[in-house]
C-alpha cells in the first residue's frame, strides 16, 4: 500500500494551479486545452463573456478566438452533454451508461418518476425522433410538443415537455446537440452526431473519466457528496495524499509532484471555472469564500452581479466586480475586492489581466 503523499496547502494550490492550466506557461491552443480539462461548463450567461469563452481566455489570453469553439461544435468535433461541452471523442465513455438509462441496480424514487413520464409520453418520444430522422439537425422550436402529460416542476423546466423529453432522450443515447449556440442549438440523431468509436464497458469508462478527472485537477477528494453536473470525487485514481492542516484523505496525481518550481501569473477567471467549482475543496486548500451572486437581490450583494475571482500565484486574493457593457463600448469595473491587501506589483499584474480581457472583448475599461 502506498504510503500518502504529505502535502502543504501551498503545495496543494500549486498543484491544483497548475494542473488547471493556470500557471506561467500558457497553452495556445483551443482543444489541447479542452481535450486537458475535459469539459466546459456550457453557460450563456455574458455579464462579462460565456463562462467556456471565459475559461479559455483566461488560459489562452486575449489570442483566443470565441470562433473557434463555436467552429468546432457546428463541425461536431466538440459536443454539449448536459450543458458541458466535451471533445467528441470522448463521447465514447458516456455511451456504456447511456446504455443503463435510467441507471444500474434497484432505481431511486425520482428515476422512477422519470422513466414513468417518459414511457406516458411514449408518442412523443417517437415523434421527435421520427421528424429529427426526416429533418434534422433542428432547433427544440421546430420540434413538436405531443406529450399527454406535461412535465410538472416547480423550475425553469415546469412545462417544458419538447426540453425535459429531449435531455432523457440524450440519457439514453438517442438524441444528441449537433452544433449551434444558445437559443439557436440544434439536435439531431446521436447516431449522425457521435463518433462511432468502440464503446468501452462502464467500469473501464468510469476508471479513465476518473483518471482524467483527477489530472485535470491535480489533487481532489476520494468520495463527496453527490451534486449536479461533472462529478468533483475521483475515487481510487491517482495516488494517495494528505494535506497539512486539512482533515481527511486526498488523492493527487503523481505527475504533478515532481513538475519543477512553480511559477503562478494572475488570472481572473470564470465564476464556473473549475478551479473555484467545489466550493468546500476551495475553502479547504485556498481558504477562499466565494459565491455567485446574481440570483441574490442587489442589495445583498457582497462582491457584484457576477463577480469573477481574482488568482495570483497560487492564492486567490479577491473578485472583481466587472460588467461587459457593449452599448457603449466599455468594460465596466465596479470594485476590485481585496481578499487579502494587493502589492503594488499584484495590483499591476491584475490591472494587466483586466486590460487584456477588456482588448478580447473590443472594449475600454472604464472604472466606475
Amino acid at each position: 500500500m502506498t504510503a500518502p503523499h504529505q502535502l502543504s496547502r501551498a503545495d496543494a494550490r500549486r498543484i491544483s494551479v497548475r494542473a488547471q492550466l493556470l500557471d506561467v506557461a500558457r497553452p495556445t491552443d483551443v482543444t489541447e486545452v479542452l481535450r486537458h480539462l475535459t469539459m466546459l461548463q456550457h453557460d450563456p450567461i455574458s455579464a462579462v463573456a460565456p463562462s467556456a469563452d471565459l475559461v479559455l481566455w483566461s488560459r489562452i489570453g486575449s489570442a483566443y478566438d470565441p470562433g473557434e469553439l463555436r467552429d468546432a461544435l457546428d463541425e461536431q468535433r466538440v459536443i454539449d452533454l448536459h450543458g458541458l461541452l466535451r471533445p467528441a471523442e470522448d463521447l465514447a465513455l458516456f455511451r456504456a451508461e447511456m446504455a443503463q438509462w435510467p441507471g444500474a441496480g434497484e432505481l431511486r424514487e425520482w428515476q422512477e418518476q422519470r422513466v414513468a413520464w417518459v414511457e406516458a409520453n411514449e408518442a412523443c418520444r417517437l415523434d421527435l425522433l421520427a421528424r429529427l430522422r426526416a429533418d434534422g439537425p433542428l432547433p427544440v422550436r421546430d420540434l413538436p410538443d405531443t406529450c399527454e402529460v406535461p412535465w410538472g416542476s416547480s423550475g425553469w423546466t415546469n412545462n417544458k415537455n419538447v426540453q425535459r423529453m429531449l435531455g432523457f432522450m440524450v440519457q439514453r443515447g438517442e438524441v444528441a446537440t449537433a452544433g449551434g449556440w444558445g437559443k439557436d442549438r440544434l439536435w439531431d440523431l446521436a447516431e449522425r452526431v457521435y463518433p462511432d468509436d468502440p464503446v468501452p464497458p462502464v467500469e473501464e469508462a468510469d476508471r479513465i473519466l476518473r483518471e482524467r478527472r483527477l489530472r485535470a485537477l491535480g489533487i481532489a477528494r476520494p468520495r463527496v457528496a453527490e451534486a449536479p453536473g461533472e462529478p468533483y470525487a475521483v475515487g481510487d485514481a491517482g495516488e494517495p495524499a494528505v494535506v497539512e492542516g486539512v482533515k481527511g484523505e486526498w488523492r493527487v496525481d503523481p505527475s504533478y509532484l515532481d513538475g519543477g518550481p512553480f511559477e503562478g501569473r494572475a488570472a481572473l477567471l470564470s465564476p464556473f471555472d473549475r478551479l473555484v467549482a467545489d466550493r468546500k475543496r476551495l475553502a479547504e486548500l485556498f481558504e477562499y469564500e466565494y459565491l455567485l451572486e446574481m440570483y441574490k437581490p442587489a442589495a445583498k450583494r457582497r462582491w457584484g452581479y457576477y463577480a469573477l475571482p481574482v488568482l495570483y500565484g497560487d492564492r486567490l486574493v479577491g473578485k472583481l466586480d466587472a460588467t461587459a457593457d457593449r452599448a457603449a463600448g466599455v468594460l465596466r469595473v465596479t470594485a476590485l475586492h481585496e481578499d487579502e491587501p494587493l502589492t503594488a506589483e499584484m495590483r499591476a499584474a491584475v490591472d494587466a489581466e483586466i486590460g487584456d480581457l477588456a482588448r478580447w472583448l473590443g472594449l475600454e475599461v472604464s472604472a466606475t
